[in-house]
């Protein structure tokens, strides 16, 4: 499923996010950025070692990452050039600023591509998994935050989501349709 968000082709696929050809994937890392489950060490696995390497280097040098921010390695052996770490809120019942964070996530993450000139970004849906975000909510905060940064900043050619199973994608598919009829 397609959309167009401002200057910004939009694209939700079912897939591995470890597989996908853009200049830049997104993980879903940990504040140590240290490779866990899920995406995150799928990435650190398919990538190889100098993704842990660069990791290890950003922690020395600044500490955790936070929240909601993100920063970048290259991409060892993926077929993206880099990959863009940001850290997603753990889920607890909405009320202490998850929202917030996980839509920091996605801007963070797209400024960072936007400021080292990439065009071309693959993202997973942050904090759905052992961060037990739940997908509906996450996914229009996901979506309709892309869609705003896109329409508000040009230079991104591509953004995709990559879902993992068909569950994930049907639940992007209705945020995506909904997000086209609040925006018209």
């Amino acid at each position: 499923m397609n959309a167009r968000f401002g200057e910004t082709d939009f694209t939700l696929v079912e897939g591995d996010i470890t597989h996908q050809d853009t200049d830049a994937i997104v993980n879903a890392a940990n504040t140590r950025l240290m490779g866990g489950s899920g995406v995150d060490g799928a990435i650190h696995r398919a990538g190889g070692p100098v993704i842990m390497q660069e990791c290890k280097a950003y922690i020395r040098e600044h500490g955790s990452l936070p929240v909601g921010e993100a920063m970048m390695t290259t991409g060892g052996q993926l077929h993206a050039r880099y990959v863009i770490h940001t850290v997603g809120p753990f889920w607890h019942g909405g009320e202490h600023g998850e929202p917030e964070k996980l839509a920091s996530c996605y801007r963070n993450s797209l400024r960072l591509a936007l400021d080292h000139g990439l065009k071309t970004v693959a993202f997973p849906s942050i904090s759905t998994g052992v961060y037990r975000y739940p997908m509906d909510r996450a996914a229009r905060i996901a979506l309709g935050t892309i869609r705003d940064f896109c329409e508000e900043h040009s230079g991104l050619e591509e953004v995709r989501m990559v879902l993992f199973g068909e569950a994930a994608l049907k639940v992007y598919e209705e945020a995506l349709t909904a997000e086209k009829d609040r925006k018209g």
